[in-house]
C-alpha cells in the first residue's frame, strides 16, 4: 500500500505543524480518559521545557505510547509514525493533525530526520523512541543511534523518559483498564556539532540510554541483566560464567571451597574441569557461601541435581526479588523426582525461572557458536536469557516448554549412558537400548505436559546425538565402565565428574511405575544401575522383541 502522499505529510510537519483547534480538543477528551480507565501517573512533567526546542527520548511498548507521553507536556509534541498508518487519507489527516509525520523504519529515513530537525529549529518539541520499534515484553531493547545524532546536530535538550503499562491496555481491539505510569528524568545537554560522526553519534546515544533505563526501572520495570553470579565451578559453571562475561556481563563464579576458589583465582584457569581456557577479566571467583547475592540480577544453579536442595538451602533466601534464576541442573531432584525448575521456583522468591537445554551444553562446544534451548514460563526473562546468550556467541531457540526441556534432557543422559553400557552386545543392541529409554522418557514426558516437537528438535534428539558423539560426555563414560563391571558408586571419582543418569535414573524408573508409564528399558537400565542387574544381560534382553524380554537377576 502507497502512503497518501508521504512528503506532502513531512512537509506539513516542517512548515504548518499541528491543527490546534483539534489537538486541544482530542486532548481534553483522552487526558481524562487516560486519568480515569488507566489511573495515568505522570511524574517530573517539570522536567520538560514549556518553551523552545525539546527532545522526548523513551522506551517504545505499544502504539498507545505517544499520546500518553503527550499529555505530559504542557504544549504539541510531534512524533514520528511507521509509514504503514498513512495509507489512507482521512487517518493521515487526523494522524498529521495531532502531530504525527511518517518513517520508513526499514531504511534510514532521513527525510523523516530532516523534518524532526526542521521542527526543533522552529522551537517544538520531537518525541522520538531510539529502540526504533516496539520492543516486548522484558527489558528495554537495544538503541539506534539516530537519537545522539539529531541531538548533536540541533543542540536541543534531551529529556529521558519511561512508559510502563500501555503494553497491557489492549487485548485484541478491547481496552481494558491498567495502571499506567510515565517518569521523566532531567534533561541532558550536548553541544551542537554540524556533522557528528557515528562514533560520536554513537557516544552519546550511550549517554541518553541509561538515563532512559533508570527511568524505566524506577518505574518498576524488568531490569537489564548487568550482574550475575554462578553457583558451582564445574565445567558447565565455569564454562556458563565465560560466555556471561563474552555478553558483557559482571560474573561472581562461587566454588565449593575457599582453597578452590583462591586456586583458581590465581590461575585464571578451572585446570581441573576447564583447563585451557582463560578466565576473562569480567569472572570474579570466590567462595558461594561468599556471595553477596542481593547485588546479582541473575543467579545461576550449576550444580548436579542430587546437590540442588542444599545449594538452594544455602543461598535460595538471600536471592532477591528483582532476580532470576537460571538452572542448569539435569536430572531429577530427590527424594521425589522433582524437575530442577520447579523445585527452585517453589523455594525461592525470584521473578522467574528458566533452565538449559540442547547439544550447546557439551562443554568443549563452548567456542564454537553452539545452539541451546532456554525455556521459561515467563517471556519477558526468557527472552533476557536468550538475549545475554546470543550476546556471548550461542544460537539460541526458545520455548515455554519447561517440562519437556528438562525431561528432554533426563531422557538424553539416560539414553546415552544406556548406549554405552548396551555397545558391548553390538550397535544394534546399543541403537534399541537408547531408542527404547529416550522413547520411554518422551512418553513420561507427553503424560507430564511436555510437548512433542521438546523431544524431536534440539533439546532432545539434538543432545542425544551431540551426547554420543562427544567422548568426554560423563554419561557415555558411565556407560562404559557399567558394561565393564565397574559398580556404580565408584564411577564418578573414576571419571572426575558427575554422571547425572546415575544418580537420575532410579529416581526416573520409580517416577514412570507411579505414573502407569510402561518403561522396561528404563527400569532395566535402572536395575543395572543400582547392582541388581547384569548389564551384559540387560543389553540382550532390550534388544529382543518387546513381549520376550526378560531381565536376569544378578
Amino acid at each position: 500500500m502507497q502512503v497518501v502522499d508521504r512528503e506532502a505529510l513531512l512537509q506539513r510537519a516542517r512548515t504548518r505543524g499541528v491543527n490546534p483547534l483539534l489537538y486541544w480538543i482530542v486532548r481534553a477528551i483522552l487526558q481524562p480518559f487516560f486519568h480515569v480507565y488507566w489511573r495515568l501517573s505522570r511524574i517530573g512533567r517539570e522536567h520538560i521545557p514549556a518553551s523552545g526546542p525539546v527532545i522526548l527520548a523513551s522506551n517504545h511498548r505499544s502504539f498507545l505510547d505517544p499520546f500518553v507521553i503527550a499529555v505530559m507536556a504542557r504544549r504539541p509534541i510531534y512524533f514520528m509514525a511507521k509509514k504503514e498508518l498513512f495509507v489512507n487519507r482521512p487517518i493521515s489527516w487526523l494522524l498529521s493533525s495531532l502531530g504525527a509525520f511518517p518513517i520508513d523504519r526499514g531504511a534510514s529515513d532521513r527525510g523523516a530526520m530532516d523534518t524532526a530537525r526542521a521542527i526543533l529549529d522552529r522551537g517544538d518539541g520531537v518525541l522520538l523512541f531510539p529502540e526504533g520499534t516496539r520492543i516486548r515484553p522484558g527489558a528495554l531493547g537495544r538503541p539506534k543511534r539516530g537519537i545522539g545524532r539529531l541531538a548533536l546536530e540541533t543542540g536541543a535538550p534531551v529529556v529521558p523518559i519511561a512508559v510502563i503499562g500501555t503494553e497491557a491496555v489492549r487485548r485484541g481491539w478491547r481496552f481494558r483498564p491498567h495502571k499506567v505510569r510515565i517518569r521523566a528524568g532531567r534533561a541532558l545537554t550536548f553541544p551542537r556539532v554540524e556533522r557528528p560522526t557515528p562514533s560520536l553519534a554513537g557516544a552519546v546515544t550511550d549517554r541518553i540510554w541509561p538515563c532512559i533505563e533508570l527511568q524505566w526501572e524506577w518505574l518498576g520495570g524488568t531490569p537489564k541483566l548487568r550482574r550475575a553470579a554462578v553457583i558451582g565451578a564445574g565445567a558447565w559453571g565455569t564454562s556458563l560464567s565465560v560466555a556471561l562475561a563474552r555478553a558483557g556481563l559482571e560474573v561472581d563464579l562461587g566454588t565449593r571451597t575457599a582453597e578452590q576458589a583462591m586456586t583458581v583465582r590465581d590461575a585464571r584457569v578451572n585446570e581441573r574441569y576447564l583447563p585451557g581456557v582463560a578466565l576473562p577479566d569480567r569472572v570474579r571467583v570466590q567462595r558461594a557461601a561468599d556471595l553477596e547475592l542481593a547485588h546479582h540480577d541473575l543467579v545461576c544453579f550449576a550444580v548436579p541435581a542430587r546437590e540442588l536442595p542444599a545449594a538452594i538451602a544455602a543461598h535460595g533466601g538471600r536471592i532477591p526479588a528483582r532476580a532470576g534464576i537460571l538452572v542448569l541442573s539435569t536430572g531429577l531432584v530427590p527424594p521425589l523426582a522433582t524437575l530442577p525448575s520447579a523445585y527452585v521456583a517453589q523455594r525461592t522468591g525470584a521473578r522467574a525461572v528458566a533452565c538449559l537445554g540442547g547439544p550447546g551444553r557439551a562443554v568443549h562446544e563452548l567456542g564454537r557458536g553452539a545452539s541451546l534451548v532456554a525455556a521459561s514460563t515467563d517471556a519477558a526473562f526468557l527472552a533476557q536469557v536468550a538475549d545475554v546468550l546470543k550476546a556471548a556467541g550461542f544460537d539460541v531457540q526458545r520455548t515455554s516448554d519447561v517440562t519437556g526441556v528438562e525431561l528432554a534432557a533426563t531422557a538424553k543422559d539416560a539414553a546415552v549412558l544406556a548406549a554405552a553400557a548396551a555397545a558391548g552386545a553390538g550397535p544394534g543392541a546399543a541403537g534399541a537400548a537408547a531408542g527404547r529409554v529416550f522413547a520411554e522418557v518422551d512418553a513420561y514426558a507427553r503424560r507430564r505436559g511436555g510437548r512433542p516437537e521438546t523431544f524431536a528438535g534440539l533439546a532432545g534428539t539434538g543432545g542425544l546425538v551431540a551426547g554420543v558423539i562427544a567422548g568426554e560426555d560423563g554419561n557415555r563414560r558411565a556407560g562404559e565402565l557399567l558394561a565393564a563391571g565397574v559398580p556404580s558408586a565408584d564411577i564418578p571419582p573414576a571419571i572426575g565428574r558427575p554422571a547425572e543418569a546415575l544418580d537420575a535414573l532410579p529416581l526416573l524408573a520409580a517416577a514412570l511405575r507411579e505414573d502407569g508409564v510402561e518403561a522396561p528399558a528404563v527400569a532395566g537400565l535402572a536395575a543395572v544401575v543400582e547392582g541388581r542387574v547384569e548389564p551384559e544381560h540387560w543389553a540382550v534382553a532390550v534388544a529382543q522383541p518387546t513381549r520376550a524380554r526378560r531381565m536376569t537377576a544378578a
